[in-house]
């Protein structure tokens, strides 16, 4: 029994002597108690390279565009009752109409894009209509005063000039490669509560028919667009402008989801024409078009809906002249096929004015070319 605890007692001494020669020389020899879960402190370093490969950021974006995106102020004298039964017939019957109105200064909201280092401004013409006093707000917070070079309301564009150079300009995108569900963002001033971005994605492409504008081609888009946003820019995913918000649909004044954008190749055609002449001069040819319907194509025994009919000529017009009747159906322009009655007004403003078009119409089952010299567009008459 004393050989036994003799024993056990030198190989604990021994033992005891080999943990503290391990403690004291090779503590990582030794297996490690569990110490709570490992925190990694955010270096100055680490941060830079996350932020340079952070996902779903358009902070580049918005860098590059916001700086060209500006704010616009208006204000105009209107004449409004001084008496709530002013517009009555039968009050002004006995009371006259002196001293009905009075003048007040009524202010306005939107947005606009600066596009040239020289102080031009691309907004909305519905943002600047009759306004008397224009003052612009830089994205640095500055204001200057501006004045109108043109405005062209059949395509609600208006070009506007800053008296300063070297201004940040914008950046022209390609709206041909811009496609359905492609990520955009919109920059503007929205119920002026500053300059805003929101992002969304391109809902739609080509949308007319709105009876918004007399040329319609609109981007339709699910970034929220509200009041103060008109003439703000509508960019890609790479701040390049490839629209200018102008429009929303709403029930209630916000936005639903469903704005709408001019694309950038309609208003810079707008643009350069204004600059250089002040207004914009399209085609005429004096003809009202109707689309045709599979039950149309059915009465006039068409083997197609393609082209347009001819529903009215407007006496003395260029189509008068030319021999176009109605119940004709437009075929083609310079070649160029009529496939409904929006293609075939984009077709006709861009004819010159003075020179002639050939024109193929169908009458009688029969194709007959014609040649048309158009005129020059009338101004459009104001819309409310």
């Amino acid at each position: 029994m004393r050989r036994l605890w003799l024993t056990f007692a030198q190989t604990a001494t021994v033992a005891l002597a080999v943990l503290f020669v391990l403690t004291t020389l090779k503590p990582e020899w030794l297996p490690q108690r569990a110490q709570g879960p490992q925190v990694v402190e955010l270096t100055q370093s680490t941060q830079t390279s996350v932020a340079a490969t952070r996902v779903g950021s358009y902070s580049e974006a918005v860098r590059r565009a916001a700086p060209a995106v500006v704010s616009i102020f208006t204000s105009k004298e209107v004449k409004v009752p001084q008496h709530p039964f002013f517009n009555d017939p039968l009050f002004r019957r006995f009371f006259g109409d002196s001293g009905g109105e009075e003048s007040q200064r009524a202010s306005g909201l939107g947005s606009g894009v600066i596009v040239s280092a020289a102080g031009y401004i691309l907004t909305n013409h519905h943002v600047v209509e009759a306004a008397d006093e224009i003052e612009v707000a830089l994205a640095d917070g500055k204001k200057l005063r501006a004045k109108v070079i043109g405005t062209d309301q059949e395509t609600d564009l208006a070009v506007l000039k800053v008296d300063r150079a070297g201004l940040p300009a914008i950046t022209f995108g390609q709206v041909e490669n811009a496609k359905v569900g492609d990520v955009v963002l919109a920059i503007g001033n929205p119920f002026g509560v500053g300059q805003t971005v929101t992002m969304g994605i391109v809902s739609a492409l080509g949308r007319s028919g709105l009876q918004i504008n007399t040329y319609e081609n609109f981007i339709q888009t699910d970034a929220a667009i509200n009041p103060g946003n008109s003439g703000g820019a509508l960019t890609d995913a790479a701040g390049n402008m490839i629209g200018i918000n102008t429009a929303i649909y709403s029930r209630t004044g916000g936005s639903l989801g469903i704005g709408f954008a001019i694309p950038v190749s309609t208003a810079k055609q707008v643009m350069e024409q204004i600059i250089a002449t002040g207004s914009v001069t399209r085609g005429w040819i004096g003809v009202e078009a109707q689309e045709i319907t599979p039950e149309l194509a059915e009465s006039f025994r068409l083997a197609s809906t393609t082209g347009v009919l001819i529903a009215g000529v407007l006496k003395g017009s260029p189509a008068d002249r030319a021999g176009v009747k109605p119940g004709d159906i437009l075929v083609s322009i310079d070649a160029k096929p009529v496939t409904d009655p929006v293609a075939m007004l984009n077709i006709v403003a861009g004819l010159t004015p003075g020179k002639a078009a050939a024109v193929k119409v169908r009458r009688d089952q029969k194709e007959i070319d014609l040649r048309i010299e158009a005129g020059k567009r009338p101004p459009a008459q104001r819309r409310r």
